[in-house]
């Protein structure tokens, strides 16, 4: 099967080993992450997706906010899923990683009772996006939730002129519907209910917005 073409942490292969540095000194990492693992608020025992996993940081707290959670992680970036597993093996964490080929994601039909993803969607063309949710849909129980942090549409025009820098660096196809605010109504296409924008914070690089939906208990998909 062939691999889809994606975009890289940050665009070019050759900065992914010094991405993890990059985000801590010019993100509110802990911050917004923190708030993403509370707002999925993950249960004892529940079986968890960390969609496009990168280093693993997310992944890592996810852990670490219930031990006992059954954490997988999936990204289809060899070279920052080296970065994850050396993470791994130094936490000693009980984290399941591994590679997929960009368009199905290697797990059972309603598996997982939380997905959540950081910094992901707005390196994805919209078909890629749809894709991705539509696939995490499919991988969610029902009642399951999705749980998302990645840019969103700009407060002002002081945080529209700083996402410029990423969109120059990630291009304009995948982060304009970012920007537009579209993340929400393509969640609910791809069949969440309650998609939702939850919480907003001003960076130096933009608005990021964190994101929920809800796959309805009704729902089973084979």
């Amino acid at each position: 099967m062939m691999k889809e073409k994606f975009i890289p942490a940050l665009r070019y292969s050759w900065l992914t080993k010094i991405y993890d540095p990059i985000i801590q000194h010019t993100m509110p990492e802990e911050k917004f992450k923190k708030q993403l693992i509370s707002q999925a608020n993950i249960s004892e025992n529940a079986r968890v997706l960390d969609f496009g996993c990168g280093s693993l940081t997310l992944s890592l707290m996810a852990k670490r906010s219930n031990p006992a959670a059954d954490v997988h992680a999936v990204d289809v970036d060899e070279k920052i899923l080296k970065i994850a597993e050396e993470k791994q093996r130094e936490a000693q964490a009980d984290i399941s990683i591994q590679r997929y080929e960009g368009r199905i994601l290697p797990y059972q039909s309603n598996s997982f009772d939380r997905v959540i993803s950081s910094l992901v969607f707005h390196h994805l063309s919209r078909e890629q996006k749809m894709n991705a949710l539509y696939e995490i849909h499919r991988v969610l129980k029902p009642g399951g939730e999705i749980h998302i942090a990645d840019w969103g549409k700009a407060k002002n025009v002081f945080m529209r002129m700083a996402f410029f820098l990423i969109q120059f660096l990630d291009g304009f196809k995948t982060t304009t519907d970012n920007v537009k605010g579209l993340i929400p109504s393509f969640m609910r296409q791809a069949g969440f209910a309650e998609a939702i924008e939850t919480s907003q914070y001003q960076t130096v690089f933009g608005t990021l917005v964190l994101y929920k939906g809800k796959k309805s208990m009704r729902e089973t998909i084979l």
